[in-house]
């Protein structure tokens, strides 16, 4: 574990950076302190994207559902 102050940080992000991507681990300090740690990120793994359709027989639309409560509904935009 590599341990640098905040302006070498600024200074020589680049070079930080690589070594990071090559494995290693940088702590930041500010007045002798760890403040930050940068550690190469890991990205999970994509998922697979679920199909139109899944839900295909698990649910029933009612064959009046574009008429199902008209009569009220009706008078709300005719007046």
């Amino acid at each position: 574990m590599e341990t640098v102050n905040v302006h070498e940080a600024k200074s020589h992000l680049s070079r930080l950076l690589e070594r990071v991507a090559n494995g290693a681990v940088v702590v930041i300090e500010c007045g002798g302190k760890p403040i930050a740690k940068i550690v190469r990120f890991s990205a999970p793994a994509p998922t697979r994207m679920k199909r139109l359709g899944f839900l295909k027989g698990e649910m029933r639309v009612p064959d009046d559902f574009d008429r199902m409560d008209e009569s009220n509904i009706e008078p709300m935009f005719e007046g």
